[in-house]
């Protein structure tokens, strides 16, 4: 099944989702709360249309799980062998903040592991994308929704971390769990920079090398990390399990993830 995807069509459709999410994004919107007290604004709704509805025309026989959809039963979505994972806005709070730092996440997922990644910030002009064997990459948009430049990922290299290391950090969600292991990180380092970012960019951040490690100690969802978790793993770098130091599952009974940290 994944290489009968072709990942210039599901960048498109981030693409396209991406310039409805703008022309609200410059506007004046209403915010409502879900049962769970976290936002929703036109912009997921719509993002979430869009994405959804043109991957069931792309892929009928796929299934869906989304985060403004319903939440399917585990007993239901076991069997599935792949499906897509979709947050059409992650970083919902920093979208109302108008603080640029948010995503349109679409992800496939092959049984328990994200196979293919796109993440696009389009307030922020960057793409990253990934497809398991192929490498993953960065590209630069123009506020026109065109190509200006192309990476390959990482783009830096990684350095002697018990000299330097840069740790990067939710800017809406840092824990006091997530702070302890950053400071018992800086005892075994001369210099620690943190930096705070919003939405799935933490993790392209350590995928592209700008960030050594981000520990994310307090909760997330499945379609949280799903598609920047694809972009981290072809980067070559990995999402660990905080307990087990194994890799992050995915299609589990629960959707919340566990604790992780990625480096």
């Amino acid at each position: 099944m994944l290489n009968k995807i072709d990942i210039k069509d599901i960048k498109k459709i981030a693409l396209d989702a991406g310039k409805i999410v703008m022309k609200i994004y410059k506007q004046d919107f209403q915010i409502k709360y879900k049962d769970d007290c976290s936002p929703l604004t036109k912009a997921d709704i719509e993002s979430n249309k869009l994405v959804c509805s043109a991957l069931k025309k792309l892929y009928p026989n796929l299934p869906i799980l989304s985060e403004e959809y319903k939440e399917v039963l585990f007993d239901d979505r076991k069997y599935w062998e792949f499906y897509w994972c979709i947050d059409p806005i992650d970083g919902t709070k920093e979208f109302i903040k108008k603080n640029d730092e948010f995503t349109i996440n679409i992800s496939l997922i092959h049984k328990n592991k994200p196979v293919l990644g796109v993440v696009y910030a389009p307030a922020l002009g960057n793409m990253y994308y990934a497809k398991t064997g192929e490498g993953a990459y960065k590209e630069v948009i123009s506020d026109k929704f065109s190509v200006l430049s192309k990476s390959k990922l990482p783009l830096a290299s990684q350095k002697n971390i018990k000299e330097k290391i840069t740790v990067i950090a939710s800017k809406s969600h840092l824990s006091k769990e997530t702070q302890k292991f950053i400071d018992n990180l800086s005892l075994n380092t001369k210099n620690l920079t943190l930096v705070s970012k919003g939405s799935s960019l933490k993790l392209c951040m350590v995928a592209e090398g700008e960030a050594d490690i981000y520990p994310r100690l307090s909760p997330t969802m499945e379609w949280d990390t799903a598609a920047a978790d694809a972009i981290v793993r072809e980067s070559g770098k990995m999402t660990y399990q905080f307990e087990s130091n194994k890799p992050l599952l995915y299609n589990k009974k629960t959707l919340l993830n566990p604790w992780f940290v990625v480096k």
